[in-house]
């Protein structure tokens, strides 16, 4: 079993003095990160397209893609590799026909969601919180259900809330192909986060 998919979610209000997204999104680019979500989901139209471009620039000449929480739009403008659509969001087969050069990861909290996410055409599936995370520690799912969703999807499922380095093996042996993390990767540098997730610790 290969170690499981690195994504890292922004959240600007969550950096410390001195960090901003697109430095952190560069770090990410150089430490092997695979993918950098932009989620702000609270900035007005320019400010997020501003953002956006500012993390593309950052990603270029990178292996690491660029994904767009939401906004379809300012994925394909800014040469985003994919956008992720919230459970409430977009239709992912309108979204697949007028966008169709973007790939689409689909968020779900059930397998049934999950199910009908595939059903419609997604790439991947982020299934979530799986465990407790501030402010959502009632609606954490727990690793059975990700083991069932895993078991009942043919798409990759990425495992989003609370992932940690010490409950990463966790999620992927429940069948997770990739995590999504935020805090983790800024409460450390980057590297260093990631060295971790991956049990690369000296």
């Amino acid at each position: 079993m290969g170690a499981p998919a690195l994504t890292l979610v922004t959240d600007r209000r969550l950096l410390p003095a001195g960090r901003d997204v697109a430095s952190l999104a560069a770090e990410a680019a150089a430490a092997g990160v695979d993918r950098v979500q932009v989620r702000e989901k609270d900035l007005p139209d320019r400010a997020l397209g501003v953002l956006v471009a500012a993390v593309a620039a950052a990603l270029a000449g990178s292996a690491t893609q660029l994904v767009v929480n939401g906004r379809p739009d300012l994925a394909e403008l800014h040469g985003a590799a994919g956008v992720q659509l919230p459970e409430e969001g977009l239709a992912i087969a309108g979204v697949r026909r007028a966008f169709p050069g973007l790939t689409i990861g689909a968020s779900c909290h059930s397998v049934d969601a999950a199910l009908r996410a595939e059903d419609a055409g997604a790439d991947w599936i982020v299934l979530g919180p799986i465990f407790a995370t501030p402010g959502k520690e009632p609606r954490a799912l727990g690793l059975p259900l990700l083991a069932e969703a895993a078991a009942r999807v043919s798409i990759p499922i990425h495992a989003v809330g609370g992932l940690r380095p010490d409950n990463v093996r966790q999620a992927a042996e429940a069948g997770a192909r990739g995590i999504l993390a935020i805090r983790a990767f800024v409460a450390q540098p980057v590297a260093e986060a990631v060295a971790a997730f991956r049990g690369h610790r000296k």
